[in-house]
């Protein structure tokens, strides 16, 4: 009987080998018949398999010697731009790596902070005793070329990595300033960024602290936090809180920011396909709210700067004082890759405490936020008008205690 079973087991084996290998062919084009775990698994490592066939091809055929690492970059980079968002990013490993250095607050460059226009980068900042200021580079200037390569259509991240680089290496820009053409040699330096400045003005005779803070890199809160308590020792009776030109940074860090005016309550909540819905709360430990506090913005404020500026908005915390900022709706996650690069790749929207989203629906520029009280800097002129503004609504509110 032993015998027997092995020789039924033997023939039905032999039966079913060619059954399940033509199955296995038609539901290799026909995965949409498979249970969806199944089908995943199966289309995922189909498609791995004609990527690397076709790298192998290309590697192997192609009549120049090609760089297997370059066309991975080129390629994940078309698949991030093809999804029309200019948002979301690929880093290479170098670009990742100058990435984090921008985010920890010090970086290798010439020390400026730019936003991306259609025709290259627009310079915002000129960070004091850099080689940009030496070079003579003024906000407003138009970059449009990085050692002779066009960047215009390049994603601001693509761009800047171009001219950041090893400190004692040079980089050679195309600038256009009021109308003018020329080329800037600039030797890159080991620059850290002045995230927060501050000082204390006088307006109707009070004590009014100017706190300016650049971005929202790691760390920022601290730096704000102690800038804020500082001036508060020395007698300041209300902050501004300037976020003009801040295009964004560290969503935990602006939660944190506005924590340090806001005691209690929601400061922004984020929702996506598939992140589970998040409420992130005031974490404790803000100033006397009898303490008057204005935000100034501008156009380009964007991102964290509108969640702290929304976040203060919404629990009637602050007055706005400036123009509409930017109208960003959406927050993105930075994801390792096995290859040492990053994806920077939008993952949902955020809400202000009032459950307002700022974007235009998905990655479209949205309203933004409304001031409270417009006011707009003459770039052509020596005052600041819309930090006197500022001033000015804070000198006028209530005593602080």
């Amino acid at each position: 009987m032993r015998r027997l079973r092995r020789h039924v087991s033997t023939v039905v084996l032999v039966v079913l080998l060619p059954v399940l290998f033509v199955a296995g062919i038609w539901l290799g084009g026909h995965s949409d018949y498979l249970p969806g775990p199944v089908r995943d698994a199966f289309v995922a490592d189909s498609d791995g398999r004609l990527y690397e066939e076709a790298m192998d091809l290309i590697e192997r055929d192609y009549y120049r010697k090609v760089d297997r690492d370059r066309l991975l970059d080129t390629s994940l980079d078309s698949a991030v731009d093809s999804l029309h968002d200019r948002f979301s990013t690929y880093f290479s490993p170098k670009a990742y790596a100058q990435f984090q250095e921008s985010t920890s607050g010090q970086f290798e460059g010439v020390g400026m902070s730019v936003e991306q226009v259609e025709r290259g980068l627009r310079i915002l900042t000129v960070f004091d005793k850099s080689p940009a200021q030496r070079a003579g580079l003024r906000a407003g200037d138009l970059i449009t070329a990085v050692d002779g390569r066009a960047i215009r259509g390049m994603s601001s991240n693509e761009a800047t990595s171009l001219i950041k680089g090893e400190a004692g290496t040079r980089v050679k820009l195309t600038v256009v300033s009021r109308g003018r053409t020329r080329e800037v040699v600039l030797r890159r330096e080991r620059v850290e960024v002045p995230v927060v400045q501050s000082s204390i003005e006088r307006e109707r005779g009070r004590k009014i602290a100017h706190v300016r803070l650049a971005s929202f890199t790691s760390g920022a809160h601290g730096e704000v936090r102690a800038a804020v308590r500082k001036a508060l020792d020395q007698g300041a009776e209300g902050i501004v809180l300037d976020l003009r030109d801040n295009g964004g940074g560290l969503l935990n860090e602006a939660v944190l920011v506005s924590s340090i005016f806001v005691p209690e309550g929601t400061i922004v909540s984020t929702r996506g396909r598939s992140r589970p819905e998040r409420t992130y709360e005031a974490t404790g430990g803000a100033i006397s709210a009898k303490i008057p506090v204005v935000v100034l913005v501008n156009r380009e404020s964007a991102s964290a700067s509108e969640i702290v500026t929304g976040a203060l908005q919404d629990h009637d915390r602050a007055e706005v004082v400036g123009t509409r900022t930017f109208g960003k709706g959406v927050f993105q996650e930075v994801e390792r890759l096995s290859n040492g690069g990053a994806l920077d790749i939008t993952v949902g929207e955020y809400f202000t405490p009032d459950g307002r989203n700022l974007g235009g629906g998905g990655v479209k520029e949205g309203k933004g936020i409304a001031p409270d009280i417009a006011a707009a800097d003459n770039p052509r002129s020596k005052p600041d008008e819309a930090l006197e503004k500022a001033l000015a609504t804070v000198a006028g509110g209530p005593q602080g205690a």
